[in-house]
Parts: structure tokens; C-alpha cells; sequence
């Protein structure tokens, strides 16, 4: 089970749901839950990169790499 799946069914954050049952969560949603739960909350940074279809996975490979490059400067 992922993670934010696990935290909605424990109830500790609750998802907007798309018409196609998708959650979606806002970034303050998670950070505010995150900061609640850090032992010391001075700074975190946290990166999500999805695509589509398995067509775009050089899409999502770029994705990472500048989410990697983004987070290793914070």
C-alpha cells in the first residue's frame, strides 16, 4: 500500500476525489501533515512526477532528473 494511501485509510489526510475516483491531494495538505509528523521540521522537500501511458516515459525520466536536481539544491 503507497504511503498516502495508507495515511488516508489511518485517516491522517483526506483526499479531493476526480469524477474518476483519483485523489488528489494539495501540496499544503501534505506538507502540513508532514511538518505534524517531523521530529524537527526545519525544512523538507518533497517531489511527485507522473505521466499518462508508458509512452511518455522519456517524458517522465526528465521529470525526474530535474525534480532530483531540484530537490538535491533545496
Amino acid at each position: 500500500m503507497s504511503t498516502l494511501r495508507r495515511w488516508e485509510s489511518e485517516g491522517k489526510l483526506v483526499p479531493q476525489r476526480t469524477k474518476g475516483n483519483q485523489r488528489r491531494y494539495s501540496a499544503e495538505q501534505i506538507m502540513g501533515f508532514v511538518r505534524k509528523v517531523t521530529p524537527k521540521p526545519d525544512r523538507i522537500t518533497l517531489a511527485y512526477a507522473r505521466v499518462s501511458s508508458a509512452d511518455q516515459k522519456k517524458d517522465l525520466e526528465r521529470q525526474k532528473t530535474v525534480l532530483e536536481m531540484y530537490c538535491a539544491a533545496q
